[in-house]
């Protein structure tokens, strides 16, 4: 598994490298398909902010949906260990709901078939799950003012909404941008008080509409 470590704003000190490489061998343990770890350290330069001054972001990348988790602290050291507590967690959660499909997929299987024509139990082959492909942040200036926009380009295959809550959990988000597969148009899924969530679907329709006005 390859490990990248980036710095935002700041250089990163091989000490930093060598330590990140030792703490996320737990990642290969809960995650061995994983083909990278992007590590991403940024330093906050306001003195107001000296609480949570660095920030560092993990993302692992898999065949499957991207799982990002995030924390700030006084020094990227406690950051990482904050933020790698998260990243655990998450890949046990995914661990365990792939698991649960794969068991229920099985059972399923099992009773559509004749109990005589059942075969041999096989070795389990995990099924190949959708990629998803994180694009590259491009920031710009909104013109003379102070204010950075970063922009992500993503890649959006039709998911119910219960699976763009589910992705929107493992990155850690407050909202998530998909297509819905029922309705086939462009949605966002977000966070509202404790488990409750909301989902917002733009009128193709309307759009269409209000283009041919113009």
């Amino acid at each position: 598994m390859e490990i990248v470590v980036v710095g935002r704003h700041t250089e990163v000190a091989d000490r930093f490298r060598n330590h990140v490489q030792d703490k996320l061998t737990k990642v290969t343990q809960l995650a061995p398909a994983a083909q990278r770890v992007d590590v991403e350290v940024t330093r906050e330069n306001n003195p107001r902010l000296a609480d949570v001054r660095e920030r560092v972001e993990l993302t692992v990348r898999a065949k499957g949906p991207i799982i990002r988790a995030e924390a700030a602290a006084d020094d990227r050291f406690g950051a990482l260990d904050i933020a790698l507590d998260k990243l655990i967690e998450r890949l046990r959660r995914h661990r365990d709901r792939r698991k649960d499909h794969r068991r229920t997929y099985v059972v399923a299987a099992a009773e559509a078939i004749p109990e005589d024509t059942v075969p041999e139990p096989q070795p389990e082959e995990e099924a190949p799950a959708p990629l998803e492909v994180d694009g590259d942040a491009v920031e710009r200036q909104l013109g003379d003012s102070p204010v950075v926009i970063r922009q992500k380009l993503h890649s959006a295959e039709p998911m119910t909404l219960d699976d763009a809550i589910y992705q929107m959990e493992l990155v850690g988000h407050d909202f998530f941008l998909f297509i819905d597969k029922e309705t086939t148009r462009p949605a966002v899924a977000y966070r509202r008080q404790g488990w409750t969530y909301g989902v917002i679907q733009l009128d193709a329709e309307c759009n269409r509409s209000v283009g041919s006005l113009a």
